[in-house]
């Protein structure tokens, strides 16, 4: 959505009363406005688009992952534990572009290690997932470079291929389901990632018939 700027004549009482809830809900106080306004006019706004995606996607991956309070409406973050030594914390936060293009945002997946050993095997499970993607949606005639690794986090763009907002939520919540359910499964057993890797492959397919993100 377009954004100008205009003057607007307000009375003090309201400008107080609108900032107090500004405070409160993070944001600022010509966005406040513009929700208000946009919400009486019957506007669909980023911020509403983006909390219904939110919305949606909690009600998709709220039994897996333990959702975090959500302080933008742009930004959802979320945790799980891993089965390895001292069940470290992997922490996923999604971020939604205002105006989706390629793209409608980023995944980032990190965990908070100093252990080399749990780095070494983060880093070598996102490599092979990383070179899995890009086989399977390159025969999708999708050739983005869409991932970043270190031994700690990995970012993946999220593609915008078309999806409406329920759909939208659907398809990130099955990118996470898929995901974690393969990462847990290589932390359980990282020995054994050449014999699981062709059920890996299968989940990935599968979740490709469906959605494309």
């Amino acid at each position: 959505m377009k954004r100008s700027i205009y003057s607007l004549v307000l009375a003090d009482d309201i400008i107080k009363a609108v900032d107090r809830e500004a405070a409160r809900l993070g944001t600022s106080r010509s966005n406040l406005i513009n929700q208000i306004l946009a919400a009486e006019l019957s506007c669909i706004t980023p911020e509403m688009r983006m909390r219904d995606i939110f919305d949606s996607l909690t009600e998709h991956i709220g039994r897996s992952f333990q959702i975090q309070q959500r302080r933008s409406a742009s930004l959802m973050t979320m945790k799980t534990a891993l089965e390895f030594k001292y069940r470290p914390t992997i922490s996923y936060r999604v971020e939604l572009d205002r105006s989706p293009d390629i793209f409608i945002g980023t995944l980032r997946i990190s965990v908070r290690t100093m252990n080399e050993k749990l780095m070494e095997m983060f880093m070598n499970f996102f490599l092979y997932w990383s070179a899995m993607e890009s086989e399977c949606l390159g025969k999708l005639k999708y050739e983005e470079q869409l991932s970043e690794i270190t031994p700690v986090t990995f970012v993946r763009k999220l593609l915008n291929t078309g999806l409406d907002d329920q759909n939208t939520a659907c398809a990130i919540g099955s990118y996470l389901d898929t995901l974690n359910r393969a990462l847990q499964t290589y932390f359980a057993d990282p020995s054994c990632l050449r014999g699981y890797s062709p059920w890996l492959e299968e989940q990935y397919k599968s979740m490709l018939e469906k959605y494309i993100i």
